[in-house]
């Protein structure tokens, strides 16, 4: 795939919701997330939730909606544009939609994706934006993780901590 391609997958909530948004044909999965420093378990994730569908849409935290979460004051370590760009050079990803709030709850809602994934970490009923896509006919899938892979831990390695 070559960088222009990959390029053209960061999408404005505007032009995600044109290219994804309903009315469609195609079965449409949404997940999100920091993906601060790619590991082979992001990798499996976004494969498996692209398998459930037509398109793999990801939501990505802005570097502001990350510090607004628990991820330590040094998160994230790679910049929102490049973790874009990362992602999007993933062939599992056919599109990725930054996201400013500490949720993915409006672009969720926005988009109605036909499938909501999460990873092996979260309960069903604590996913943010279940009951929107519920509502509209979608349904909510949990993915396992791959033992042994997490930006957390690896990031305590780098530093020569034990995770």
């Amino acid at each position: 795939m070559s960088d222009v391609a990959s390029a053209d997958k960061i999408l404005t909530r505007a032009e995600l919701l044109r290219r994804y948004g309903r009315p469609r044909e195609r079965k449409v999965v949404f997940t999100n997330g920091v993906f601060d420093l790619l590991h082979p378990g992001h990798v499996q994730y976004l494969e498996e939730a692209r398998a459930l569908g037509d398109a793999l849409v990801v939501g990505l935290n802005t570097d502001r909606s990350v510090r607004a979460l628990d991820k330590g004051s040094e998160r994230p370590l790679v910049a929102e544009d490049a973790r874009a760009r990362v992602i999007a050079g993933l062939g599992a990803v056919d599109a990725v939609a930054l996201f400013d709030e500490e949720t993915p709850r409006d672009l969720i809602a926005a988009l109605l994706p036909d499938v909501l994934v999460k990873g092996g970490d979260y309960e069903i009923d604590g996913v943010v934006g279940r009951t929107e896509v519920e509502a509209a006919g979608g349904r909510v899938q949990i993915l396992p993780f791959l033992k042994g892979h997490s930006t957390t831990a690896l990031v305590q390695r780098i530093r020569g901590a034990k995770p």
